[in-house]
């Protein structure tokens, strides 16, 4: 049987994190009642005019510069006319033949620690269509035009993903770079990135595009990756069986885990796109450009080197981090303090991800502040207290608030290091348990884990772990041998 290869591209439309919509001051807030956030401008009242907003300019400029893309010194929009019912307008504004951002290029990492560039073919401006809802009302849908005119940018890639796992991870890697920037809250629940994925089959070897098919509206990682594993086997079958991929939009059903056909697919053509007459060309100047490169952040590349390069985390522990901008963050400014940077990572991505996961709330959100962690762990390390004991402190502030020394202070929770007290208490351990005394003298060093928990259980957890190691092989070193 033939050997088949996919050739994937993605169009992700990632809506812009601006207050007010492209082309009209109506919010761009979540989850209003239907229709509040619709003013004249986006029903399309006769008369009105659309006024451009220049945030979406600059936040866009701002992607085209991390992908290192070409800058569009003048950009158009256009008029994409189709009628759906949450269309008031009947047309779309959107750009055709002078997009704001030209070919660049982002780099994604994958499963194996490989690194592909997937080059990006251009990213556009353009206003989103209202929603319909067939759920709410028996027999009848309904529109809602809330989202009408939010501004999103289409990013589109080069067909140069050759996998469900690929297609994922630069989506993922989408993900990062425009939540990383600023210009998107990335909500994948609330619609903020949706991905059209373009899918083709042809024989390995072969230069040539097969016929493809569009998925349409995919909103997950997961869901993108299990889409087009679907996709990928339906297209084979069909090519197998002797039969034609056709040319049409499908939809993904995750209930069922299938793709199924939804329309025919239309060519620009179909769109009758003409330059929109309410709108004048928008020339970018390098002054523009030149303000908008000061404000880009240490994007997710440059990030992800420093943290295994510079600072010597593991690629789990990096990509955890990274994977949430927020975590990131707070990452950062824990490390500020000074500390041991792979213990930061280990306290963060266990006992913060922990509470977080159980009190549902995000790394935004987190109660404790960043240098209280960091001085919680500065203790560990100066010996002040135990890791154990640390637990116990975080889960105070994490309820309670206060600081770490207060907490450490007002319960007596300092690290014993006492030498003296210490050979007290193993001397006296030593004495209530003869009989794993002769254990270890028979050469059961295991035991020695043994006679550690009961100095510590005598020690409310207290007593420094090293010393207790030291004193308890001094003391039972020294012991006559067992008759």
């Amino acid at each position: 049987m033939t050997e088949w290869e996919a050739v994937i591209g993605l169009e992700v439309h990632v809506q812009l994190a601006t207050r007010s919509k492209i082309f009209s001051r109506a919010a761009t807030s979540f989850g209003e009642y239907p229709n509040s956030n619709a003013n004249a401008v986006d029903i399309a009242l006769p008369g009105v005019l659309p006024v451009l907003n220049e945030e979406p300019i600059r936040m866009a400029i701002k992607f085209g510069l991390a992908i290192d893309a070409e800058i569009a010194s003048s950009c158009r929009f256009d008029r994409k006319n189709y009628f759906y019912p949450d269309l008031p307008k009947g047309y779309q504004i959107s750009q055709l033949d002078q997009p704001i951002v030209g070919r660049g290029a982002l780099p994604i990492f994958l499963s194996d620690g490989s690194i592909r560039e997937i080059g990006i073919t251009r990213a556009h401006l353009e206003e989103d269509a209202g929603k319909s809802i067939h759920t709410a009302y028996d027999g009848f849908t309904g529109i809602d035009l809330n989202r009408a005119g939010t501004p999103l940018l289409e990013i589109v890639s080069e067909p140069e993903l050759y996998s469900a796992a690929e297609a994922a991870a630069y989506f993922r890697e989408l993900h990062g770079l425009v939540t990383t920037l600023e210009i998107c809250d990335g909500n994948l629940n609330e619609g903020s990135m949706r991905c059209d994925a373009n899918i083709s089959i042809r024989p390995k070897g072969v230069e040539t595009l097969g016929e493809r098919t569009e998925i349409k509206n995919v909103n997950s990682f997961r869901f993108v990756e299990k889409a087009l594993e679907y996709e990928i086997d339906r297209q084979i079958a069909v090519l197998d069986a002797g039969g034609e991929v056709v040319l049409e939009t499908r939809l993904y059903d995750s209930e069922r885990d299938e793709t199924r056909s939804m329309r025919s697919k239309e060519s620009s053509d179909d769109y009758r796109y003409f330059p929109d007459p309410d709108l004048l060309p928008v020339d970018i100047t390098d002054e523009m450009i030149e303000s908008v490169r000061v404000t880009v952040p240490e994007l997710p590349t440059a990030k992800r080197n420093r943290y295994v390069l510079e600072l010597g985390l593991t690629d789990y522990e990096e990509g955890r981090l990274i994977e949430d901008l927020n975590a990131a963050r707070y990452f950062d400014a824990v490390a500020e303090r000074g500390i041991d940077v792979k213990l930061a990572a280990n306290w963060i991505l266990g006992d913060v991800a922990a509470a977080l996961n159980r009190d549902e709330i995000s790394f935004a959100n987190v109660p404790i502040a960043p240098d209280e962690l960091g001085t919680l762990i500065q203790r560990i390390q100066d010996e002040t207290i135990t890791g154990k004991i640390a637990k116990s402190v975080f889960e105070t502030l994490w309820a309670e608030g206060g600081s770490v020394d207060g907490t450490i202070e007002n319960q007596g929770l300092r690290q014993l290091n006492d030498t003296s007290e210490l050979e007290n208490v193993v001397s006296q351990i030593i004495s209530d348990h003869p009989g794993q005394v002769g254990q270890f003298r028979d050469g059961k060093e295991k035991i020695l884990g043994f006679f550690v928990g009961q100095v510590m259980k005598a020690t409310n957890g207290q007593a420094n772990p090293k010393q207790v190691n030291e004193i308890l092989r001094r003391e039972l070193s020294v012991l006559p041998p067992t008759p």
